[in-house]
């Protein structure tokens, strides 16, 4: 009896300091790495012309700069117009800047600072939009290519994807440059012809970079914004994207002798397949609490309190917990592994032939720690030896590197989102992509953040029906712009 009782006081005390210990490490947790903000000297705020804001942004919905999948549908004067807007309507930023066109119609400008030695800024926004998909037009409240002005927004294809930050962009750098406006460090801005389909505007655009010898302070472009109604602290939070995940798609075909349907053999080219997809998806890559997506919660856990605070302060315990919590959606599961998305399928011509070849596609988003060699690897060793055949449908975009968060950089970026936005500021990964990705080689930090207030409802609209920018939005993000240059290259 004596040992028992010795030993249940042995547990009972363990679980007394076991309890102290969580305690402890929840009331004194500091997010990992916080940068200091506070030496931070933000330039002040300037009035906003948003009505002319609006009017330009109006204007440039209007031209009809679509990527399609086959790039013969495109319409390469629609690009040639806009770009002749944007001489027209910026008259300053053109005189102060000096403009030429890469690839086939990306733009790159640069305005000049009187310090080389100072690192450059690159600024980044699109030119191309996504196409509507045909039969919703009449979904939408306004015409989606009539930029209309109306119910406080600018309605239209590329409102916010992403004709908004081009001309929010223009908007701060004319603005700047009409009033005199001499920047120390220079500034590069590129715009993207292709970012929707192919991305070959921002690849052309880094290599001529890269061969001038440009080493940029920092890269800022599409990517996140202040999320309203964040499900961490259920209040605003600006999201920076430090990283995104890397882009490939895996085709799996299953070779077959074919034949007609009457006399099927045991296994047809489409059973073979369909094991092969199932065995694949069949061997989902492991969850961990790591990158940026763990980063974004250790971040903002301070503010939400209570159970997350506690789960987030002692991983060592609450690990497996705070995984099943954050993977309960979609969204956050992707933010923590490499997904797999079978997405098309392709078999006989006919009924009833029995196809000699059937083929899958899986498209894959990968996790900053995987790579498309771990992929491949994966995807055959679920495979085995069923006799399939793997290739990638084109060369796979590998996961961008993870950018930093305490350099300089990303303490300009981070001090304005947070002032502008009165929120806290938390790292995060982009599941997307953007052309971004293409310039990590020229510059030590590459960022995607966008200064526009939505709701996780709000972000269907992108790519979706009755795509919109707020005219509070138009003038955040004019005003951010023009604060970010003044402050860093004032």
């Amino acid at each position: 009896m004596g040992m028992v009782r010795n030993l249940a006081l042995g547990a009972l005390g363990v679980v007394v300091i076991g309890a102290g210990v969580v305690a402890l490490r929840t009331a004194t947790y500091e997010p990992p790495g916080a940068a200091d903000l506070s030496g931070v000297k933000l330039a002040a705020a300037r009035p906003v012309d948003t009505a002319k804001a609006a009017r330009n942004l109006s204007q440039a919905i209007r031209f009809n700069t679509v990527t399609h999948q086959d790039p013969a549908e495109d319409q390469p004067g629609e690009w040639d117009r806009l770009h002749a807007f944007l001489q027209s309507a910026y008259p300053a930023a053109h005189a102060a800047m000096t403009r030429e066109i890469v690839g086939k119609q990306t733009l790159i400008y640069t305005w000049a600072g009187s310090d080389p030695a100072l690192a450059p800024i690159i600024l980044m926004a699109h030119q191309d939009v996504v196409p509507v998909t045909p039969g919703t037009e009449g979904s939408w409240k306004h015409p989606p290519f009539s930029g209309e002005i109306a119910d406080g927004a600018v309605w239209g294809r590329g409102s916010v994807d992403d004709k908004g930050t081009l001309i929010t962009l223009f908007e701060a750098l004319d603005s700047l440059a009409a009033q005199g406006f001499k920047p120390k460090r220079s500034i590069i801005l590129v715009s993207g012809e292709d970012e929707e389909v192919r991305g070959t505007g921002a690849r052309a655009a880094a290599a001529a970079l890269k061969a001038r010898g440009v080493k940029a302070l920092f890269v800022l472009d599409e990517g996140l914004a202040v999320i309203t109604d964040n499900p961490v602290t259920h209040k605003p939070v600006a999201l920076i994207g430090v990283a995104e995940k890397g882009y490939a798609t895996l085709q799996i075909t299953a070779p077959a002798p074919g034949g007609h349907s009457s006399t099927p053999p045991k296994d047809t080219g489409v059973t073979t397949l369909s094991r092969a997809v199932l065995a694949v998806a069949g061997k989902p890559f492991p969850m961990k609490f790591s990158g940026p997506g763990a980063d974004m919660l250790r971040t903002l856990a301070p503010g939400a309190g209570g159970p997350v605070k506690m789960a987030v302060a002692n991983e060592w315990l609450f690990g497996p917990l705070l995984i099943s919590q954050f993977s309960a959606s979609p969204a956050g599961a992707a933010m923590l592994h490499t997904t797999i998305a079978p997405t098309m399928l392709k078999g006989s011509p006919k009924e009833n032939v029995l196809p000699q070849d059937a083929t899958a596609w899986i498209n894959y988003r990968i996790s900053p720690d995987d790579s498309s060699a771990s992929v491949m690897a994966r995807a055959q060793a679920a495979v085995g030896k069923l006799p399939v055949k793997l290739s990638w449908v084109k060369p796979p975009e590998e996961p961008s590197p993870v950018s930093s968060t305490s350099s300089e950089g990303w303490k300009l970026i981070a001090a304005l989102a947070g002032n502008e936005a009165g929120a806290p500021v938390a790292p995060s990964l982009v599941l997307g992509g953007t052309d971004s990705r293409y310039l990590s080689g020229v510059a030590n930090d590459v960022y995607r953040f966008a200064p526009t207030w939505m709701s996780l409802t709000d972000s269907e609209m992108i790519h979706g029906t009755n795509e919109h920018m707020t005219l509070e939005n138009l003038t955040r993000m004019v005003r951010f712009y023009e604060r970010l240059v003044e402050t860093a290259c004032g």
